[in-house]
């Protein structure tokens, strides 16, 4: 019983969930000591109700966002995305690729061809019928040439897409790729009516749960439950508001007055003291995102790869996890590859805080003299500013010096990430390894966002992709992930828990781990009990 009244301390102390709770009890099978007052709320909780309309408070919104697809770059629009449209493929809570819009799959014994048979009678916001001709559109709009679509490098093996009839897509690759259908789950890949292009994008038509009435970028948007839904069990809300709130201390007093029912990104600071507060529920959940600081290699001085090796020994991560995570998260390792992720390096050495290495290879740069420019603003993640201030303090021990440039959060990502020397990011991770390091780490790709080109790196991307046996591609992906390591232009401090919080009358299942905001899908998993 000792157990039992130990899990109790910890539900009334909020620092687990009435839903975790249960689960740990019903473990130790323990439930029949429970008090019924204990358990009756989640019980109840378990059938979702309609109703309400459901108030998010974001970060991330710029007034530069859009929704095109093509472009998603904040938590803003990316839970918009989702709100109102749907993938062939959906990425549960599991991190498998489940049926969506496509109701099977099949592929031939190489991975070359991938065959999805569509779901018949989705409707789009218009009354138009999804077909295979709008599967196709949505796909290519991301492959034309003046695209800048992050998928675009995800679908570079695409040789040819074909309609196997009005509910077949045929999609012929150049090379084999096992885990293919995980990247038609992607957030940029949303299905629209064929011919969308221009203002169209901002009518946000999909075949979501909620149709967009309102839009104004970087500030709200509203929506309202689509009538004619197709999935069973999703998309409970009447309405749903998403508003824009950066400032944290903001995010945090409009949860705490019942202006907003949910929140991102909580101020770890003070994140006790939440949990304290009645009416408020908060979750720490572990999944793929992580923290980067990257550097562009095809400008001086970030081409030496001396100089890069220096300030990744000159990150402090043990202390940035203590200081900036509270604890919530785990030292990186200076590649994207998650714990939780399948193929994670985990006999590769952790590389440690080491002021006398960093010295050294900043001095066989011939750089201890230069100041380097570290451009932060709290847009990029919570304490994203204090903690480039941290860098720079422990890098003083290595007789490097850093000046941290404070930029506006507004516009962050369109005028500082991928345009300046070096900044403060932030990436929720991909659920395989093939995606993470094909986004952002490929030649090439519209968010390699260190410029970073490593030959055998991208040889070994092509490889992994199609190696159908699992030990040979693990060994493939491990050496990727060393490569990073070593040689990579990003420095990857920290993994962080996705550490949110929510109004106690709010339920749902299972709390997703691939993404923010319950996989960015809580608009249509979650309900008011």
């Amino acid at each position: 019983m000792q157990k039992l009244e130990e899990l109790q301390r910890l539900l009334s102390e909020k620092k687990i969930s009435r839903r975790q709770f249960i689960a740990r009890v019903s473990a130790l099978g323990l439930m029949a000591a429970v008090s019924p007052v204990l358990s009756s709320s989640t019980a109840n909780a378990a059938t979702p109700k309609k109703g309400g309309r459901f108030i998010i408070g974001v970060t991330g919104g710029s007034t530069t966002d859009s929704m095109d697809p093509a472009t998603l770059t904040s938590n803003m629009n990316q839970n918009i995305n989702w709100q109102i449209r749907n993938c062939l493929v959906e990425i549960d809570h599991e991190f498998n690729a489940i049926p969506e819009l496509a109701e099977s799959w099949e592929a031939t014994p190489d991975a070359k061809v991938w065959t999805f048979k569509l779901r018949k009678g989705i409707e789009f916001h218009n009354g138009k019928t999804m077909t295979a001709e709008d599967v196709i559109y949505s796909i290519q709009h991301h492959l034309g040439e003046k695209s800048k679509s992050a998928a675009k490098g995800y679908l570079k093996s695409i040789a040819n897409i074909k309609a196997g009839g009005k509910h077949e897509v045929v999609f012929e690759l150049s090379g084999g790729s096992a885990d293919f259908p995980f990247i038609l789950g992607d957030y940029h890949l949303t299905i629209c009516p064929a011919g969308t292009e221009g203002p169209e994008w901002e009518k946000g038509i999909g075949t979501g749960g909620y149709i967009l009435e309102s839009w104004e970028p970087g500030v709200r948007s509203f929506a309202k439950r689509n009538p004619n839904y197709w999935k069973e069990g999703r998309a409970h809300f009447d309405e749903i508001e998403t508003l824009s709130i950066v400032d944290t201390n903001a995010r945090t007093n409009a949860l705490k007055t019942g202006q907003i029912n949910y929140m991102d990104r909580v101020e770890l600071k003070t994140v006790h003291l939440m949990k304290r507060m009645p009416g408020i529920n908060v979750t720490a959940t572990t999944g793929t995102a992580h923290y980067t600081i990257p550097m562009l290699v095809d400008q001086k001085p970030y081409d030496d790869n001396n100089v890069r090796m220096a300030l990744k020994l000159a990150v402090n991560r043990e202390e940035l996890v203590k200081q900036i995570l509270r604890g919530y998260g785990e030292v990186g390792n200076d590649h994207p590859i998650a714990p939780v992720n399948k193929y994670f390096a985990k006999n590769l050495e952790q590389r440690q805080y080491d002021p006398e290495k960093a010295k050294f290879y900043m001095k066989k740069a011939g750089m201890l003299d230069h100041t380097f420019n570290l451009h932060a603003a709290d847009a990029a993640f919570a304490g994203a500013v204090d903690a480039a201030v941290l860098i720079k303090e422990e890098a003083k021990k290595a007789g490097i010096n850093i000046n941290v440039v404070r930029e506006p959060d507004d516009g962050y990502w369109s005028n500082v990430w991928m345009k300046k020397e070096w900044c403060m990011c932030y990436w929720g991770g991909r659920p395989i390894e093939d995606m993470m390091f094909t986004v952002a780490y490929s030649d090439g790709a519209p968010w390699n966002d260190t410029h970073w080109k490593n030959d055998r790196f991208n040889k070994l991307l092509v490889s992994a992709r199609a190696e159908l046996d699992t030990e040979k591609r693990r060994k493939l992906y491990e050496e990727m992930q060393e490569i990073c390591r070593n040689d990579g232009g990003t420095v990857v401090p920290m993994y962080n828990q996705m550490v949110e919080a929510s109004s106690d009358k709010l339920a749902h299942g299972p709390i997703s781990g691939h993404m923010a905001l319950d996989g960015m899908r809580n608009g249509e998993r979650w309900w008011f009990a």
